[in-house]
């Protein structure tokens, strides 16, 4: 199979759906996956919540307000869009669909039911979970960001094992033990070469019940 990007003139990118619990090393992994691979291309989402101090309008997020984005999504102008905390999110159908088109591959980087929305709309993308080796190590990373209360990384963790209930609908899981080695495992898949990470392998079966007792 070709890299993204080594394709005929006629060839239809693909679309790649990464989501996880919070805390899992999602964004890094992203980050670090569309620096070795370039020729991805990153959809960039919109939400209501505000910017935090260090991003962008157009390069984090498109940042819009709670009218406007209900707008949009009466005029069906998301492939997904979810409610996560107390804000919403949305990915534009219509950059993504060109994207596409043109033969560019696609990361987006989404929450499980933005993933399953992806899934109906369009059902040959290939989509990817992010698991942490373990709940101590969710919580370790929530609480070194230093951004949240108490309270909030417990509802976030709560919320996690909620996000980690649906690994399974994912044809993919990556386990983010070790970073460079889920970075290597995201590679393979990207590349089609990661079908010794399906989502279905009997390995997962002790981890995943531990995440979620």
């Amino acid at each position: 199979m070709n890299h993204p990007g080594s394709k005929d003139c006629t060839a239809r990118g693909r679309l790649f759906v990464v989501a996880a619990p919070s805390g899992a090393g999602k964004t890094s992994l992203v980050q670090a996956l569309l620096g070795r691979r370039p020729q991805l291309q990153l959809s960039i989402s919109h939400t209501t919540r505000k910017p935090r101090p260090t991003e962008q309008e157009g390069r984090e997020y498109f940042f819009v307000a709670v009218d406007e984005f209900h707008k949009r999504v009466l005029q069906l102008q998301f492939l997904e869009h979810a409610q996560v905390f107390d804000n919403h999110y949305g990915t534009g159908r219509a950059p993504v669909e060109a994207a596409l088109a043109s033969g560019r591959s696609v990361i987006l980087e989404i929450d499980w039911q933005g993933a399953r929305q992806v899934r109906a709309s369009l059902p040959e993308c290939v989509t990817i979970f992010i698991l942490p080796p373990s709940r101590g190590a969710l919580e370790r990373r929530l609480r070194n960001r230093k951004t949240e209360s108490d309270t909030a990384i417990a509802r976030r963790l709560a919320d996690a094992v909620g996000d980690m209930s649906h690994w399974n609908e994912f044809d993919y899981v990556v386990v983010n033990d070790d970073f460079e080695r889920a970075l290597q495992d995201l590679l393979r898949i990207v590349d089609g070469t990661g079908e010794a990470l399906r989502g279905n392998r009997p390995a997962l079966i002790p981890l995943v019940a531990e995440l979620l007792a």
